[in-house]
């Protein structure tokens, strides 16, 4: 157990390190921490109602500060109505923090879904097998155990509090 506990931890070292950064980065999503701003210029469907105009420029609670013509200001950009022709900032992680959050949200509609289910199923793994890396009988087992119910009691008021 002990061989199979340190080979599989070296092998997903970098994938470890990879999950603990994007899911710090991700704690701060609803902010712009380490976002850079970019400049989007595209042609959507003139003539679109303002909600499929939010989720077009990927602002779900788009509102419409101003109307000039056909031209539509919010908060971040522009939309003119009859050309469907759209101006906005947009604020994204660097490339690879972008892409390594991307990977810790796969869901099954992203070719990476299995890769989360075989880290998933490692951390499981690391879970059990840390529990027969000694004798029940050694003190380091038994004093292993009071850090286990600490463990435990913290997740639980994480999850209840």
């Amino acid at each position: 157990m002990r061989i199979f506990h340190r080979y599989l931890g070296f092998f997903l070292a970098g994938i470890m390190a990879m999950y603990a950064l994007s899911g710090i980065v991700l704690i701060f999503r609803n902010t712009d921490f380490l976002k850079q701003e970019k400049l989007v210029e595209e042609k959507l469907a003139p003539n679109m109602a303002i909600d499929e105009l939010g989720r077009a420029v990927h602002n779900r609670n788009l509102k419409i500060t101003k109307k000039e013509g056909d031209v539509f200001y919010f908060s971040n950009g522009e939309y003119n109505n009859a050309t469907g022709m759209a101006t906005y900032t947009s604020k994204e992680l660097p490339f690879v923090l972008n892409k390594m959050t991307k990977v810790h949200k796969a869901t099954t509609n992203s070719p990476l879904f299995w890769l989360n289910i075989f880290f998933g199923v490692s951390l499981l793994f690391f879970v059990v097998s840390a529990f027969f890396m000694f004798l029940p009988k050694s003190d380091t087992f038994k004093k292993g155990l009071y850090y286990t119910l600490g463990g435990i009691v913290l997740t639980l008021l994480l999850l209840f509090v």
